[in-house]
């Protein structure tokens, strides 16, 4: 038994409270090295007969990677607090794992235990019940629909006339969300994120001049809240982009800085190492290395207050339901606890997702963030099913991985997207293999959390890396690709219609074949069993079910046809690219008792 790679901490994503009354416990031990493992568990401060009571319960493996396995348990604490410790065998050892490290034999003394010290419902993760029911779409306002020529700067480009650049504007803004909310509502959709809509010089508006201010080439804060009410109106929830890490170089107070320089009031506000320059260039931080976006020092009590004052003010004057953060990683931990708290005053609903590309755990504790934007999930994706970079094995280890990385209830509430406006296009992305598209998207909108659409993936637009990935909505049908349309349109009506497919059901994978290179996972509630087969390989494949199924009832989901099972072996033959989706009811207890599982 390998202990070096036996590890379990608390009061991260190795123990966490679910709910109200349950907690989650995981361990990590190298890959196929534990047989079996038990946990045992007690309140430090309740004795029986002079002897610590305490109870025994097995675990069970949630997942592994190419590396380990992960074990799990739910307990419920009566009294909210527990001591628990790990007896872990394999065919020749056993060892019992404390906070104090290994021991050949179990042992009661519980000062060696491991402590989740009291479960305050105040400290557990928390996000938006809402959340778990959205399917989101990102628009990019400038590049949408132009709904009112007379709002159009001077230098605004007819509608879809040439490639985007960095600097070109095409007009888009709120009237033309309005007069297409029709399409988006068709769509399924019941999210959008739009990405910055402040006052800026910038088609992108990252480069913030005014917070409080709309940029009038979108219209005016009568019209924003126009398109609010009418999203809110269609079950549409509205979250706006927030750049709280650096503003542009004509917001006032910088320029009062540049200006009076040592004497400026606003001297503290951003991150000047110098005031003065011999070669008359002043030197400060910056978002990357862009002089004209300087980064702001959210630490001065004045810059906390100013932002904490926008974050407030949009969800209470315009009933905004999200605020996505803005390179959310490069600023500090209590502003975005601070921000947190203010905003969740005014509505506990509102839903707060931080850019961070990376692995976020530490804004994920339910004291800042209730999501991050999955890359890391979209990286994954990509490198299997657009860019075949690795085959179906390494897929599954490293989604499960993944999947360990964070709380479950992290998981439910993820922004779970695979493009955006910081990416080239999903088609571009699959080599513009529409089938290599629709698969991938079949996975993420049958995943856990809460997926997004950019914008045009839906109708097959292109374009490479920004700008080519912001190109304008082609609105004439005969530039749209119909079946692609369709095809999103049926995927979200089932995620819909199917919640199972969506955050209902434990998401785990049923076996990974690399000779074949395709994926069989499940999700499943005490109600029901969903099971997804799909074929990422250029090639038909008639592909065993890994399970037991006999006599039980199917629905094809893609189909709506329903079959029975009266053999031991199930197959589903596949197109290239191609998935498929099954539903069993389990209605039948004895069957249901007999379903038996074969994980590779």
């Amino acid at each position: 038994m390998l202990k070096e790679a036996i590890y379990h901490r608390p009061k991260n994503q190795f123990a966490y409270a679910c709910n109200d009354d349950a907690l989650h416990i995981q361990l990590r031990t190298k890959r196929h090295d534990v047989s079996t493992v038990f946990l045992y568990y007690g309140d430090q401060f309740e004795f029986e007969n002079n002897q610590w009571k305490h109870a025994t319960i097995e675990m069970t493996i949630s997942g592994y990677d190419e590396l380990f396995d992960y074990w799990f348990v739910e307990v419920t604490p009566p009294h909210r607090r527990i001591r628990y410790a790990f007896h872990l065998k394999d065919h020749e050892q056993e060892v019992f794992y404390t906070e104090k490290g290994f021991s050949d034999s179990v042992h009661e003394d519980f000062s060696s235990y491991f402590c989740f010290p009291f479960h305050h419902p105040s400290e557990r993760f928390s996000a938006p019940s809402w959340v778990k029911d959205t399917v989101w779409y990102q628009i990019f306002p400038d590049r949408f629909a132009n709904g009112n020529q007379a709002n159009d700067p001077n230098s605004t480009l007819p509608w879809n006339s040439t490639e985007p650049t960095t600097s070109t504007i095409f007009g888009g803004d709120f009237e033309g969300i309005i007069q297409n909310l029709a399409y988006v509502v068709e769509l399924g959709i019941t999210g959008i994120y739009f990405t910055p809509i402040f006052k800026a010089h910038s088609n992108h508006k990252y480069d913030t001049i005014d917070y409080m201010e709309i940029d009038p080439q979108f219209g005016d804060k009568t019209t924003f809240k126009r398109l609010v009410t009418e999203c809110h109106k269609h079950g549409i929830k509205v979250m706006l982009d927030a750049v709280f890490n650096h503003c542009g170089e004509d917001f006032p107070p910088f320029q009062d800085v540049m200006k009076y320089g040592e004497k400026s009031q606003y001297k503290n506000w951003f991150h000047f190492s110098s005031l003065s320059s011999e070669q008359d260039q002043l030197h400060f931080h910056t978002f990357a290395f862009e002089r004209s976006m300087p980064k702001l020092n959210t630490q001065n009590p004045e810059v906390k207050k100013y932002l904490l004052d926008v974050g407030e003010y949009w969800v209470k004057e315009f009933q905004i339901d999200g605020w996505r953060l803005d390179v959310a990683n490069e600023i500090d931990h209590q502003f975005w606890r601070e921000f947190r708290q203010n905003v969740k005053n005014i509505n506990k609903d509102v839903y707060l997702v931080g850019e961070v590309w990376h692995d976020a755990m530490p804004w994920l504790f339910g004291d800042q963030f209730d999501a991050v934007m999955s890359y890391p999930f979209a990286n994954i994706l990509l490198r299997f099913f657009a860019y075949d970079a690795i085959g179906a094995e390494q897929f599954s280890h490293e989604l499960q991985g993944f999947l360990h990385q964070y709380p479950r209830p992290v998981h439910e509430a993820a922004f779970n997207l695979v493009g955006s406006h910081d990416t080239p296009r999903l088609l571009n992305l699959a080599n513009m293999n529409k089938q290599k598209v629709k698969l991938l998207t079949a996975f993420q909108l049958s995943f856990t959390g809460s997926p997004s659409i950019y914008y045009g993936d839906e109708i097959g637009l292109t374009g490479e890396q920004d700008p080519g990935c912001r190109k304008c909505m082609p609105w004439e049908k005969d530039e749209q690709d119909g079946e692609m349309l369709a095809f999103f349109k049926k995927l979200i009506k089932l995620r819909k219609s199917y919640p199972i497919l969506a955050n209902e059901g434990t998401f785990s994978f049923l076996e990974a074949n690399n000779n074949c290179n395709y994926i069989c996972y499940k999700k499943e509630t005490n109600q029901q069993l969903f099971i997804a087969v799909m074929n990422n390989h250029p090639t038909k494949r008639t592909i065993p079910l890994p399970l037991n199924l006999k006599d039980q009832t199917i629905i094809d989901l893609w189909t709506l046809e329903e079959f029975a099972a009266h053999s031991d072996q199930i197959t589903v033959t596949l197109d290239p690219y191609d998935f498929t989706f099954l539903l069993i009811s389990k209605s039948n207890t004895e069957a249901l008792n007999e379903l038996s599982y074969e994980t590779s």
